[in-house]
């Protein structure tokens, strides 16, 4: 069950949908790096490409989770 969550992000409006487990694993490394999970967001959207922003999400989470940065 996806799980939906509106945000700011680069000055407009959003909404993301991921499942909770992602959005554990993404919340720990928010409070890991000392950011809110906003700011975390909008980093990995400034990193994502072309990508969408739910699959960078997992990814970043992904990562995170192996302990890879």
């Amino acid at each position: 069950m996806l799980r939906k969550r509106s945000l700011l992000l680069a000055g407009h409006a959003t909404s993301v949908a991921l499942e909770p487990e992602f959005w554990a694993v993404l919340e720990d490394r928010a409070r890991s790096e000392g950011v809110s999970l906003a700011a975390l967001l909008t980093g990995i959207d400034d990193r994502r490409g072309e990508s969408p922003l739910a699959s960078a999400c997992r990814l970043a989470a992904l990562a995170h989770a192996q302990g890879r940065p």
